[in-house]
């Protein structure tokens, strides 16, 4: 057995890849680690580079796209860590970040699920601390009100940008792209959610272990930049779609059928709204009108989905054309 176990799903990122596992082999850490890749189905060279570049690395090759939560429970179920480190492949952990994790999990046994301090590319933060969603805070992002009061508890969207990210907080939910997990807690509340394809598997397991009596913590004395480059920024339109996807499933799960009902009434608002500022923003200058055309197009995109939805049909990716 090994104490940290890390453990990157990866679809056709390599050079983000081998920097995010660079970054782990590069830590300092008194504990003892193992690097697991769980890679789903590349064409790029994922795997034959990271054997290259990383010998001691493991690389299992699903044959396919499995999906986010599937994939990781697959390097999961292979780990030998105590703590398991699920790790976005577009991720890379600062200097001591592993070790300020690891020593915070051993002196707080309360915690089953910790987060570190996520940066953007540029070093400014990127606020990713959340609590639950709720229709009230869905709403309010609907309303654009979290820009008009960006600093407020109750008028804010689920994201928490009224918290400075500067100290120790348990949270409700944390990002996954970089999160450390004790084993002996998620032994007892099970593994993701393999239904969640991609997106919304932190949301539920953070759920579920905080419903279970586990704490869901905010640790800034560790750091991982998020760049944020990963498979999604591929298809962005397409990958919005999907996140609404996972995010009625989310409500589906947790606040049953007339949940997810709400939650989808809620999102074809929101995306109505979008249509007039994006159809006043094609009056600028070329730049301008090419973002509004984009951003035009994926609030048509999402929706088609919705109104699908409402109407008992779950379109599949790809069954929608880019306007």
């Amino acid at each position: 057995m090994v104490d940290i176990s890390s453990i990157i799903v990866n679809w056709n990122t390599r050079d983000l890849l081998l920097q995010t596992i660079a970054s782990l082999k590069d830590q300092a850490t008194r504990f003892s680690t193992e690097i697991i890749v769980v890679d789903n189905g590349s064409t790029d060279g994922s795997q034959a580079a990271t054997a290259a570049a990383f010998p001691d690395v493991a690389v299992i090759d699903t044959g396919a796209n499995l999906g986010f939560s599937r994939a990781n429970n697959i390097g999961i179920c292979r780990a030998r860590g105590r703590y398991i480190c699920l790790v976005n492949s577009d991720t890379k952990a600062l200097p001591g970040s592993i070790d300020a994790m690891g020593a915070y999990m051993e002196s707080h046994p309360e915690c089953g699920i910790l987060g570190p301090k996520t940066l953007n590319g540029d070093m400014s933060l990127r606020v990713n601390c959340r609590t639950f969603p709720t229709l009230w805070n869905l709403l309010c992002g609907a309303f654009c009100l979290h820009r008009l009061f960006p600093r407020s508890r109750i008028l804010g969207e689920n994201l928490m940008r009224h918290f400075g990210h500067d100290i120790v907080r348990d949270v409700d939910i944390l990002p996954g792209c970089f999160l450390m997990i004790r084993r002996e807690a998620l032994d007892a509340v099970g593994l993701l959610d393999e239904r969640f394809f991609i997106y919304g598997e932190d949301k539920d397991l953070c759920r579920r272990f905080r419903d279970a009596g586990w704490k869901v913590t905010f640790c800034p004395d560790a750091k991982v930049i998020h760049y944020a480059k990963g498979s999604s920024s591929k298809a962005p339109a397409r990958f919005l779609v999907e996140k609404l996807r996972a995010n009625r499933q989310y409500w589906e799960k947790h606040h049953g059928a007339a949940g997810a009902f709400f939650f989808v009434l809620v999102m074809l608002l929101h995306h109505l709204l979008r249509l007039p500022g994006g159809a006043l923003r094609l009056l600028g200058g070329q730049a301008a009108r090419e973002a509004a055309r984009r951003r035009i197009g994926a609030s048509l995109r999402c929706i088609r989905w919705l109104l699908a939805r409402l109407a008992g049909k779950d379109l599949p990716l790809g069954a929608q054309d880019t306007p």
